[in-house]
């Protein structure tokens, strides 16, 4: 009896990440069983979604919310875009490159930010966020001012250039799964015990010997390098970029689809995506009422999920429990 009460829980627990990576398999080919366009687009928008939230995971692992990874998007947007069409960098080399000059700048602003907890962090990643769009719009001759920079070279990778929507998509996508792996290796290593326990209590991992302020850091500096990332890719499959795309909207756009997702779930990033961004796309019949039903569907979400979407499954078994 002993033996089977202590094996059963990691059976379902097996049997429910089974059938989620399935549902996820399932929906990732949807794209290909309609043959739609729009629909290879909104597939890549929810790959890059997830990227940008998985980024945000990390710096909220160690108890801290970012409102400026927007600006690290950004950067990282900047610096492929620059590297390719000024220098004439290829592609895979402006990709990696965005994403350490990303983390370089999150390693130097950093050291002092973390310093800051809870509202006061939050604030002043705010006002970074608007400083960078303010910074970008005075520098015309690097960012193209409002007016933006236009005519990106689509994604190439060694000389071949991915024109066609599927073929970006099944680019994105490997990259998506890249950086979950990333996450799991961190979440499963010793990094992500650590990340735990400064976010549990950063005085008691203090005393534990764990170095609080080097850990924050070191998330701080890997979710902005996954920023920079997916904001490379962002910019070479739209097309376009200016200050303005980069604007506080988009930092709070990662934070609900974190939030709603789960935040300390890591699978939050990706149902997080999955759920909300195509949303605005099925509500494009209710023009009127489109941000009223999104408002309405995201304090539903957080008022009977405050740990997100990935508790939905414990919840219903709870209520079902509970019913009988």
């Amino acid at each position: 009896m002993s033996d089977t009460s202590v094996t059963s829980p990691p059976k379902r627990a097996g049997l429910g990440s089974l059938g989620f990576a399935l549902c996820v398999a399932l929906l990732a080919l949807v794209p290909w069983f309609t043959g739609s366009v729009f629909h290879f687009h909104i597939a890549i928008m929810v790959c890059l979604g997830a990227m940008a939230a998985a980024g945000l995971a990390t710096i909220a692992w160690v108890g801290q919310l970012s409102l400026a990874h927007g600006a690290f998007v950004g950067i990282g947007a900047y610096t492929c875009v620059l590297l390719v069409t000024r220098l004439d960098m290829p592609f895979l080399v402006g990709l990696p490159a965005a994403a350490v000059f990303s983390g370089a700048v999150a390693y130097i602003i950093g050291t002092p930010l973390l310093r800051l907890r809870g509202v006061y962090f939050v604030l002043i990643t705010f006002a970074l966020n608007e400083l960078f769009r303010l910074v970008m719009l005075e520098f015309p001759s690097v960012s193209g001012g409002s007016s933006g920079i236009a005519g990106i070279p689509k994604i190439s990778l060694f000389g071949w250039e991915l024109r066609d929507q599927s073929q970006v998509y099944v680019f994105t996508l490997l990259m998506l799964a890249a950086v979950m792996a990333l996450l799991w290796t961190i979440r499963r290593g010793p990094l992500g015990r650590w990340f735990s326990a400064v976010e549990e209590n950063m005085a008691l991992a203090e005393s534990s010997g764990i170095p609080t302020a080097r850990t924050q850091n070191m998330a701080f500096v890997i979710g902005s390098g996954i920023a920079g990332f997916t904001g490379a890719i962002m910019a070479h499959y739209i097309g376009f970029i200016s200050p303005v795309t980069f604007a506080f909207q988009l930092s709070v756009s990662y934070v609900i689809i974190l939030v709603v997702g789960g935040r300390l779930a890591l699978a939050g990033p990706l149902v997080g995506a999955l759920f909300l961004v195509p949303l605005p796309e099925f509500l494009r019949s209710a023009q009127e009422y489109q941000h009223i039903i999104y408002g309405v569907v995201l304090i539903i979400v957080l008022r009977f999920l405050p740990a997100g979407l990935t508790a939905l499954p414990g919840k219903l078994s709870q209520w079902r429990r509970s019913g009988e």
